[in-house]
């Protein structure tokens, strides 16, 4: 399954839900990042806190989502308020869209210790939502049984 997550500039949320899913997934998912208006570079903190967790930030970037345009993903997921509050391009079409808002912890102001925290919630929340979505068998369920369960994953902290 192609999974596009979507964030408004593309620097925190919507990497770090594309890189660790595809850590995770181990192939069974291919996970993809995108922005309605990316700042054409990811968060620095973003590439530091994957790297403390293990996860692999080779080909990571701040892309536009009209690069996906010919490589339609079959789920949308968008991670922050403003994304999901944006009119989507006509391309995604029949694609299921759904959001998982993540608190950005780009944004956070205080400690060193503060910022940190910040992101590893954040990276643990992306951790556990993906393993709920591995733990679904979506081609066994009936469509209106498969959009409550991945809307329920947004609940999943």
């Amino acid at each position: 399954m192609k999974i596009l997550f979507i964030c408004t500039h593309n620097r925190c949320r919507s990497v770090l839900s594309e890189a660790i899913t595809n850590h995770l997934s181990d192939g069974s998912l291919q996970a993809f990042s995108a922005g309605s208006q990316p700042v054409g570079e990811v968060h620095p903190l973003t590439l530091k806190y994957l790297q403390e967790a293990g996860i692999s930030i080779d080909g990571l970037a701040s892309k536009s989502w009209d690069e996906f345009e010919s490589d339609q993903p079959e789920l949308v997921v968008t991670v922050c308020d403003s994304a999901a509050n944006e009119a989507c391009p006509v391309w995604f079409g029949n694609t299921l869209k759904l959001h998982w808002g993540l608190s950005d912890p780009s944004k956070i102001t205080g400690s060193e210790e503060d910022v940190a925290a910040a992101f590893r919630s954040t990276i643990n929340i992306i951790h556990n939502r993906i393993n709920a979505l591995l733990a679904l068998d979506l081609n066994a369920l009936a469509p209106d049984q498969k959009i409550a369960e991945l809307n329920h994953i947004a609940e999943i902290s």
